[in-house]
């Protein structure tokens, strides 16, 4: 199972970089690009528009898949970006599940955090983001507001370690969230933002509901949380879990959203259901092998 995604809507099969960290664990890293959508989101030049139902356009996993009966676009570059999605990593909620599913409705694990496995994973993921290079590339990081996803996007691509004296709040203070992890710096870091859009399905079980932002501010020093209107979870309700296709039109929401932001490099920073719904949405029209890339899960 892939545990996380670094992923920049296209996939570049050439890129992906699976990184393995034992024998039930993967992290896998694949390229996207995403073109700026016209007002139909379609891309500027399509060769066969009506045999693609698809908003987005077809894409070929290798040259001689490229045939007559598959439409080919191009792509000016400044109407792309580049989007690093990333699935945090293991979070308490994680192991009990897997050993019993109905844990995921104790309210022991209410907004889990990660555990030991899960901060190692982190480290792991952060190693190859600087091995290559992408964390001088990231202009942004967007992440959804829940203990495990902002640990997990402040560990990859947050500073070095925070020092007492130094003229900037931390992206994370010391031990937050059970973690026994020291604090983490802002300085040389982009900025994080966080986001309701891009949380995990709504609803019925604690682990997918948020604290008050007031408190994550007091653990979370640096993250922007302007954009969050309410200071409690108004979103999550006992009774009701979200269904998938509203999770998918959520994921779409959050997309045409990102497009309103100058950056040209983002990390996202969300959860498997989240990325799997939203990516499903895309690749109809591409082969097989192409639109497996686009949503593993």
């Amino acid at each position: 199972m892939s545990i996380l995604y670094n992923t920049p809507l296209m996939p570049l099969p050439s890129q992906t970089l699976p990184l393995s960290l034992n024998n039930n664990l993967s992290f896998t890293a694949i390229s996207f690009s995403i073109s700026k959508p016209t007002r139909s989101l379609r891309p500027p030049l399509q060769r066969h528009p009506s045999s693609h139902p698809s908003s987005f356009p077809p894409c070929f996993s290798s040259l001689s898949e490229m045939d007559g009966t598959v439409g080919q676009c191009l792509y000016p570059l400044h109407r792309t970006k580049t989007i690093h999605l990333v699935r945090h990593a293991q979070g308490i909620h994680n192991v009990e599940g897997e050993k019993d599913y109905r844990a995921y409705m104790s309210e022991e694990l209410f907004d889990a955090h990660l555990t030991p496995l899960g901060w190692r994973q982190v480290d792991n993921l952060r190693k190859h983001v600087y091995e290559f290079g992408i964390n001088k590339k990231i202009e942004l990081v967007i992440v959804s507001p829940l203990l495990r996803t902002m640990q997990t996007a402040v560990g990859v691509f947050g500073g070095e370690g925070y020092t007492d004296g130094i003229n900037a709040p931390p992206l994370m203070v010391e031990n937050a969230g059970k973690s026994n992890h020291p604090a983490i710096s802002s300085l040389h870091s982009p900025p994080f933002i966080a986001v309701e859009l891009c949380r995990e399905h709504l609803g019925v079980h604690p682990c997918d509901r948020r604290r008050s932002i007031s408190e994550y501010r007091s653990i979370f020093p640096a993250i922007d949380f302007s954009l969050i209107e309410s200071d409690e979870d108004i979103l999550w309700r006992a009774d009701i879990r979200e269904k998938d296709e509203e999770v998918a039109a959520r994921g779409q929401k959050f997309l045409k959203w990102l497009w309103t932001r100058k950056e040209k490099e983002i990390a996202v920073v969300s959860h498997s259901g989240f990325l799997y719904h939203t990516l499903s949405a895309f690749g109809n029209d591409c082969y097989p092998s192409v639109k497996s890339e686009i949503c593993t899960k």
